[in-house]
C-alpha cells in the first residue's frame, strides 16, 4: 500500500512538475537541555543548494561544533543539534534552490530544561546556633517547586518559625540546635511534565567547644624533684582537641612535659620556680575554640645560702651574726640560742640582743659582747611549706675565769682535791701557790697538781694543822689572767640527828628523825641507832644515808616494855654526839604480825627480780617464816607458794616470763596468825636476746647450737687474753701454773716490796676504795670527752706514788705496781712524776 505522504508527493509533482517543494521532518522539537537531535530536510524537486539558517537569520555553517548540517544526497540534508542548551531554541529554516527557483520550510525548536541540581551537597555542616542556610539548588524550566522533608514528614514552615523556604529554593533554619541533625530531602517537582526529583541532604550541627579547668589554681613545690598536674574538661562536637600553652607557646609532649590522650591532662614534670605562671587549655574544633587559664603558684622550700661562723673577743662593742635565706613564700627567719629563741623585733630584756630583718635577710646583733655569748647558733628559716636550720658558731676569746666552790673539807691524813675550773679561751696554763710560793715545793711532798684542758687539781693530803688554810690558784692566757683564794678546812663530826617521834608497837619501833644542823664540812654516810632498857647496855644498829631516809625501824623488841633510845651520825671524819635518849614504851601483843615492807630489785638478767621486805611488828611472838605468793596479771592461777624462814630479808623469782607484769604478795606469820599480805606488782623486761626464727621453713641453727657457739668463743677469747697477760703482764693463769709446778720466778721477785699506802677510814675501821686509777695499760686517749675528775674529798695517789686498791673488808689490798699516765696542760703547773696516778 501507498503511504499518504507518497500520494501528496505524487499529486504536487504532477501539479508543479516545475516547482521545488521542501518538508522539514519532525515539523516540529523539544529537546532537553544537554541533549541531542537531528532534523531531516527533504526536497521534492531538483534543487542544487540546500541551506539551514539559524533562528537569528544566520546561515548554518558546517564548521560550528554544537550545530552540524550534513547533505547525505541532492533531495535532503540533516540538520543535528549537539547537547542542546537554552540558546539553541528557535525557528529553524531548511531553503532549497535551483537558479530562479527557491523553496522553504521551517521548524521551531523548543528547548527546555529537565530537573537537575545544580548544587546539594551532602554533608552540609553548621554551628549550633547560627541562621543555617541549607543549600539546593535546582534548576528547570518551566522553573520546579519545592518541597523540603525531615524525618519522612513535609516541613511546615507556618508550624514552626524557625524554618523557612527561600525564593532560591533553600531551607533556612534559624538559631539551628543539635536536634535538628539529621537527613533532609530536598524534593523538585515541575507540574507541567509531571515530573520529580529529590535530593537527600545531611546536616552536620556542631556545638562550640565548652571547657572547664578542675582547678583554676594548683600548687607545687619547687626543687624536690614533684610533678604538677593541671587538668581541664572539654566538651563538644565534634570532640575537640585540647591543647596547652604557656607563655603563648604550645607545649608539647618531652622530658618536660606529658600529657594524657585526649589532652586534658598536663603532667609538668620535675616543678621548678620558672614554670610558674599561667596555663591556657584550648579546646579546638569545626565550631571554634574556647580556652581557659589555670594558675602554677610554685613555692620554694626555705634553704640558708649564708651563714658563716664568726670570732669576737668579750668586752667587744658589739658583733652581728648574718643570715641570708632563699624560698617562696618569703621565709620569715629566727635565731635561737640555748633554748632561748630570738626573731624579728625582739630583744633581750638586757637590750644586748637585738635581730633586724629586711627580705631574706636576718641579722642577729650582740653588743657588750660576753663570754657566756660563746657557742652554737641555730639560724632557721621557715615559711608555709617547709623551713631549713643550719648552725653556726661563734668563738669569742676571752680572760680566764675561775669557777667552783671556794672551801674543801677534809681532816689529817685524809687526801683531799682542791678543784680550780677554769674558762678560758684560748686555754690557760694554772699555777698554785701558798704563802706567796709555787706549789709544789721541796717542803711539800704531800702536795700534787694534776691538770686537765679545763681543770688543776691541787690534791692535799694533810698531815697537820699547818695544811690547812688558803691556797691560790692563777691562771693565765694572752688575753689576761685571773686568780682566786680556796680554803682547806678542817672538816668536823657531823652534829646529833633530832629525834621527831617514836612509834611504838609490841615487838618494834619506827624513829622518825631529822638529820644534822651540822653535816661536818662532808657527807654524811651512816646514821646509829641505839636503845636500851634503863639502866642496861646500849644495842645499836648502824644504817646507810640515804636520800629518802628519815625513818629507822627497831626490832627485837619486847612488848609492854620501856626503852631509851639515841642516835647519832658519822662521815668520814668519824661519829658526832648522839641526840638526847628519848624514852617509849611498846604496845602489848597484838596477835598477827605487821605486814612487811617491800622492795622489788631486777637483776642482770632482766627475768630476775629480787624481792625484799623489811621486817615490821611481828605482834609480840617470833616471825616463824614469810610465804610468797606471785602470779603473771594476766593469769589467774597462782605459782606455788615460797616458804622462807623467819630470818630471811629477800627471795629471788627467777625464769620470769619477758615484758610481763607480776604481783607479788608476802605474809608474816607468828604463833597468833598470819599478818595482812603486802602487795608489789612489777613488769619484766623484754627479752634482749631473741633470735627470730628461720624465715620461709628455711633452716637456721637451733638455740643449744648458738649457745654453744658462744661458749667456743668466749673460751678462746679467755686463752687469748691469758696467753697476752702471760707474755706482757707475767700474769695469769698460765703465769700461777708456771710458777707452782714449773718453779718459774713470779714478778714479785724482779721489785722491791711496795709499801702499802694510805687511804681514808671511817671510825669503825672499815675500809672503803677512794678512787679508781686507771693505768698505763687500760689508759684511752681523750676522743673529746674529758677524763674522769675527782671530787673534793678523793685523793688522786698516795704521796709514794704507788696505787692503792681495796679490795675485800677485812683490810687485805692487792697493790698493783704500775705506771699511769697524767695528762697536763703545756706550759702549765709543774708536772707530778711518771710514777704518778691519775684520777
Amino acid at each position: 500500500m501507498l503511504q499518504i505522504r507518497d500520494l501528496i508527493w505524487g499529486l504536487l509533482f504532477i501539479g508543479c512538475a516545475a516547482a521545488i517543494q521542501v518538508q522539514i521532518t519532525p515539523t516540529q522539537g523539544e529537546i532537553s537541555v544537554g541533549e541531542s537531535k537531528f532534523f531531516l530536510c527533504e526536497v521534492v524537486g531538483d534543487a542544487k543548494d540546500i541551506d539551514w539558517y539559524a533562528p537569528s537569520g544566520e546561515k548554518i555553517l558546517p564548521n560550528r561544533p554544537d550545530i552540524i548540517v550534513s547533505r547525505g544526497d541532492e533531495t535532503m540534508s540533516t540538520l543535528t543539534i549537539y547537547h542542546a542548551n537554552v540558546d539553541s531554541a528557535g525557528i529553524y529554516k531548511c531553503v532549497a534552490k535551483n537558479g530562479d527557483k527557491e523553496a522553504q520550510a521551517t521548524v521551531q525548536v523548543k528547548i527546555f530544561q529537565k530537573i537537575t541540581f545544580e548544587s546539594a551537597p551532602s554533608p552540609q555542616e553548621f554551628n549550633e546556633g547560627d541562621d543555617a542556610d541549607i543549600v539546593c539548588n535546582v534548576i528547570s524550566s518551566p522553573p520546579p517547586s519545592i518541597i523540603w522533608k525531615h524525618k519522612g514528614s513535609k516541613i511546615q514552615v507556618a508550624k514552626d518559625v524557625r524554618f523557612r523556604i527561600m525564593k532560591n529554593g533553600h531551607l533556612q533554619i534559624r538559631g539551628i540546635k543539635k536536634i535538628d541533625e539529621g537527613m533532609y530531602n530536598c524534593e523538585a517537582r515541575v507540574m507541567a511534565r509531571g515530573e520529580i526529583d529529590f535530593r537527600m541532604i545531611k546536616v552536620v550541627v556542631n556545638v562550640l567547644p565548652t571547657i572547664r579547668a578542675r582547678l583554676s589554681e594548683v600548687n607545687a613545690t619547687a626543687d624536690i624533684g614533684s610533678s604538677a598536674l593541671l587538668a581541664c574538661d572539654a566538651d563538644g562536637f565534634p570532640e575537640p582537641s585540647v591543647t596547652w600553652t604557656h607563655n603563648n607557646i604550645v607545649l608539647e609532649r618531652g622530658d618536660k612535659y606529658s600529657l594524657n590522650e585526649d589532652g586534658s591532662e598536663l603532667v609538668i614534670k620535675d616543678v621548678k620556680k620558672v614554670d610558674e605562671g599561667d596555663y591556657t587549655c584550648i579546646a579546638k574544633n569545626k565550631a571554634g575554640e574556647k580556652a581557659e587559664e589555670v594558675s602554677l603558684n610554685v613555692f620554694v622550700q626555705p634553704k640558708i645560702t649564708y651563714l658563716n661562723n664568726q670570732t669576737a673577743s668579750e668586752f667587744d662593742e658589739q658583733v652581728t651574726l648574718t643570715c641570708e635565706s632563699s624560698g617562696d613564700p618569703t621565709p620569715t627567719i629566727s635565731w635561737s640560742f640555748e633554748n632561748k629563741v630570738f626573731t624579728e623585733g625582739e630583744q633581750s630584756l638586757d637590750r644586748n640582743i637585738v635581730v633586724r630583718s629586711h627580705a631574706r635577710v636576718s641579722s642577729l646583733t650582740l653588743k657588750n659582747v660576753l663570754f657566756t655569748f660563746a657557742g652554737q647558733y641555730l639560724c632557721t628559716a621557715s615559711n608555709s611549706i617547709g623551713q631549713d636550720n643550719q648552725h653556726m658558731y661563734l668563738e669569742v676569746r676571752y680572760a680566764p675565769k675561775i669557777l667552783g666552790p671556794v672551801t674543801v673539807y677534809t681532816w689529817e691524813g685524809n687526801a683531799a682535791n682542791i678543784t680550780c675550773e677554769v674558762e678560758a679561751h684560748p686555754g690557760a696554763s694554772v699555777v698554785w701557790f701558798r704563802d706567796g710560793l709555787q706549789l709544789p715545793s721541796a717542803n711539800t711532798t704531800n702536795m700534787k697538781i694534776f691538770n686537765t684542758p679545763s681543770t688543776s687539781y691541787l690534791e692535799i693530803n694533810p698531815d697537820s694543822q699547818n695544811d690547812f688554810g688558803s691556797y691560790n690558784c692563777t691562771a693565765t692566757n694572752v688575753l689576761g689572767s685571773e686568780s682566786k683564794e680556796f680554803l682547806l678546812i678542817q672538816a668536823e663530826v657531823p652534829s646529833s640527828p633530832e629525834i621527831q617521834q617514836v612509834e611504838p608497837f609490841s615487838s618494834t619501833a619506827v624513829v622518825s628523825f631529822e638529820e644534822p644542823d651540822s653535816m661536818g664540812g662532808v657527807p654524811i654516810t651512816k646514821y646509829r641507832v641505839e636503845w636500851r632498857l634503863p639502866g642496861q647496855e646500849w644495842t645499836g644498829s648502824e644504817h646507810d644515808a640515804k636520800d629518802d631516809l628519815i625513818m629507822i625501824t627497831i626490832v627485837d623488841l619486847k612488848p609492854e616494855t620501856t626503852y631509851e633510845v639515841k642516835m647519832s651520825a658519822v662521815n668520814g671524819k668519824g661519829e658526832g654526839e648522839s641526840s638526847p635518849a628519848r624514852i617509849f614504851t611498846t604496845e602489848p601483843v597484838q596477835g598477827e604480825p605487821s605486814a612487811p615492807k617491800l622492795e622489788v630489785k631486777v637483776q642482770e638478767r632482766g627475768n630476775t627480780l629480787k624481792v625484799s621486805w623489811i621486817k615490821q611488828d611481828d605482834g609480840g611472838s617470833p616471825i616463824k617464816h614469810y610465804l610468797i605468793r606471785y602470779k603473771a596479771k594476766h593469769v589467774s592461777e597462782w605459782k606455788p607458794e615460797i616458804r622462807s624462814p623467819h630470818d630471811s630479808d629477800y627471795v629471788l623469782l627467777s625464769g620470769l616470763d619477758w615484758n610481763t607484769e607480776y604481783e607479788v604478795y608476802v605474809v608474816a606469820e607468828n604463833r597468833q596468825g598470819k599478818s595482812e599480805p603486802a602487795v608489789i606488782s612489777f613488769r619484766t623486761a623484754t627479752d634482749p636476746t631473741t633470735i627470730p626464727d628461720a624465715m620461709d621453713g628455711g633452716s637456721g641453727l637451733g638455740t643449744g647450737a648458738i649457745v654453744g657457739i658462744l661458749i667456743v668463743v668466749f673460751f678462746l677469747l679467755l686463752v687469748g687474753v691469758d696467753v697476752t697477760c702471760y707474755f706482757l703482764n707475767k700474769c695469769g693463769l698460765l703465769m700461777c701454773i708456771a710458777v707452782n709446778f714449773c718453779g718459774k720466778a713470779g714478778p714479785g721477785a724482779k721489785s722491791k716490796d711496795i709499801e702499802e699506802g694510805k687511804a681514808a677510814f671511817t671510825k669503825d675501821e672499815s675500809k672503803e676504795p677512794i678512787v679508781e686509777v686507771r693505768t698505763e695499760e687500760d689508759h684511752t686517749p681523750n676522743q673529746g670527752g674529758g677524763p674522769t675528775e675527782p671530787n673534793e674529798t678523793t685523793p688522786l695517789t698516795e704521796p709514794d706514788g704507788k696505787t692503792v686498791k681495796d679490795e675485800n673488808t677485812k683490810g687485805e689490798t692487792e697493790v698493783k705496781n704500775a705506771t699511769a699516765e697524767v695528762k697536763t696542760v703545756p706550759n702549765e703547773a709543774p708536772q707530778t712524776n711518771g710514777n704518778e696516778s691519775k684520777a
